[in-house]
């Protein structure tokens, strides 16, 4: 009897000993590869918003990701006003480290939106967006802006990037949602995006998004089809949160009063 115990209390300090170890190697191995972990997210960020601005090349390695990507300018917005804000006002020194998504669950950083007007189904926006911009000496060339929203499944996450008109799309692409594989989630089908090209927002006086996402196809002679895009077919509920999503985010609860002041000049 006293060597069964004896067999059960070796068996339970190898066991915790063993624990302990394991514990430490794995704890250790979490911090040795944060650094790499944090690099491929932003490498993957970076590649998102070369994808969205058509600048992306096909193999390209990460030297010229970055390098594509330096051409940008990475800014704060203040959502409310339109105008460039520091990154020390958000608590950063980098804008790159400022994460809008994470700011978005602070009440502290973020606004409630009524469900009333609540079109991307996000419940909360951040006061502050990150948003990146690119010129050729004095002339605006193009904008990327991050943009989500509720599909039926799942939240999207993407990127829409405008030309320099601040108007016409260059491309819009999602990077993180949990959609209908073959249905929903043909929101990653290069064929579906393409459509996207050329595309412009705005009504002629600029004052309300009209994108549209038309269930069986934009004909060739549809009324405004310069705002309208085809529909994912069999996906109509994540096809309206596309569109809403959308429409949204380029209203004056998003970039609306952003975009207005780039155009004006004033930041």
């Amino acid at each position: 009897m006293a060597k069964a115990k004896e067999t059960v209390s070796r068996t339970l300090v190898v066991a915790l000993v063993l624990s302990i170890v394991f514990s430490v190697v794995v704890s250790t191995a979490a911090v040795l590869l944060r650094p790499a972990q944090i690099q491929n997210q932003n490498l993957d960020i970076k590649t998102n918003i070369l994808s969205a601005a058509g600048m992306l090349e096909s193999g390209s390695s990460a030297e010229q990701i970055e390098e594509a990507f330096a051409r940008f300018d990475v800014r704060l917005v203040d959502l409310d006003t339109g105008e460039f804000v520091e990154p020390s006002a958000v608590g950063v020194q980098d804008p790159m480290k400022y994460d809008m998504y994470r700011a978005a669950s602070d009440p502290q950083m973020s606004t409630n939106i009524p469900s009333s007007e609540d079109k991307a189904g996000i419940k909360r926006r951040p006061n502050v967006a990150k948003v990146y911009t690119m010129s050729e000496g004095d002339q605006l060339t193009r904008v990327v802006l991050p943009i989500h929203g509720y599909g039926l499944w799942s939240t999207l996450y993407g990127f829409i990037s405008l030309e320099g008109d601040l108007n016409t799309i260059e491309g819009l692409g999602f990077y993180a949602h949990a959609e209908t594989p073959g249905l929903g989630g043909e929101v990653d089908n290069p064929r579906w995006k393409r459509q996207w090209v050329g595309k412009e927002v705005y009504n002629e006086d600029r004052s309300e998004p009209q994108v549209r996402l038309v269930k069986g196809g934009v004909s060739a002679d549809a009324q405004g089809k310069e705002h309208k895009v085809d529909a994912l077919s069999g996906a109509t509920l994540t096809s309206r949160g596309v569109e809403q999503l959308v429409n949204y985010w380029m209203g004056d609860r998003g970039y609306a009063p952003f975009l207005q002041k780039l155009r004006e000049g004033e930041v």
